[in-house]
């Protein structure tokens, strides 16, 4: 893949119920989770935006992976120009190793790691010479915003600048103690925020996926009712978002979505 150092590349869901999972999303998001994997030896199936193009796969979890504390969660996929490198680099700035690098057939070669504090997330070198679109800004159906909740946000922000470039242009405060919501620019695009631990329970590195409610089938109930039977939706804290100098400041409402087998996104 042609995607710069430090970008995200792919979003990757692990469920404890493919069917339940499938039949969640595609209603609420629109996508077209794959039925099956259509290949043997692993189930991992697709997930597809309505135009065709992938933003990232469905994992079904089994009981090995269940029993080695693997649970319903979204992982993120962060592009580096080399694994091995990437991943000697991460210990050495007190990250740590879950899958030492490895290669995955026709798609490139990855390593499943952990920051200094805790938070698990994947990093990859794609094997394609096409650039990756699961991550755009403004894509429908796409991951829009990434969001990392940390339990040390000086040390997480600076961990992430070292390894993968990041750095931090603009912040906005947030109510009480909740601290700084901290804007993240990655290879010269703004692609998510970090967080204090605790204003956003139990997940880190959390996509954020746009989907159209304006018009066609359901789009009056999603906007009436942001909770459905399988699911839930939260509401998340009012939060001011900075302006360009000069001008005021706006106040902000979004929700979390919470999936059937209690992954959030």
């Amino acid at each position: 893949m042609t995607n710069r150092h430090g970008t995200p590349i792919w979003y990757e869901l692990l469920t404890n119920d493919a069917a339940r999972s499938k039949a969640f999303y595609d209603d609420v998001i629109g996508w077209n989770i794959a039925a099956d994997s259509g290949a043997a030896g692993m189930d991992y199936r697709m997930i597809a935006t309505r135009d065709g193009s992938f933003v990232g796969g469905m994992m079904p979890l089994t009981d090995k992976m269940r029993s080695g504390g693997a649970k319903p969660t979204w992982l993120f996929y962060i592009g580096v120009d080399d694994v091995d490198a990437a991943a000697e680099l991460i210990v050495a700035k007190g990250g740590s190793i879950h899958l030492a690098p490895f290669e995955i057939p026709q798609a490139g070669r990855a390593a499943m790691v952990a920051d200094p504090q805790g938070n698990p997330f994947y990093i990859m070198r794609g094997s394609s010479p096409d650039a990756s679109t699961a991550w755009d800004r403004t894509g429908m159906g796409k991951c829009n915003w990434n969001e990392l909740a940390t339990s040390d946000q000086a040390a997480g922000n600076a961990f992430y600048a070292d390894v993968f470039g990041w750095n931090y242009p603009d912040k906005m405060a947030m109510p009480g103690d909740m601290g700084d919501y901290t804007f993240i620019d990655a290879a010269g695009q703004t692609i998510g925020a970090t967080m204090k631990a605790g204003i956003q329970p139990g997940q880190p590195l959390l996509p954020r996926a746009r989907y159209r409610d304006g018009g066609g089938e359901g789009a009056q109930e999603r906007r009436r009712r942001p909770c459905w039977p399988n699911g839930s939706a939260r509401r998340r804290p009012d939060h001011r978002r900075k302006r360009s100098p000069g001008r005021e400041l706006r106040r902000r409402r979004t929700w979390q979505v919470v999936g059937p087998r209690g992954e959030r996104q």
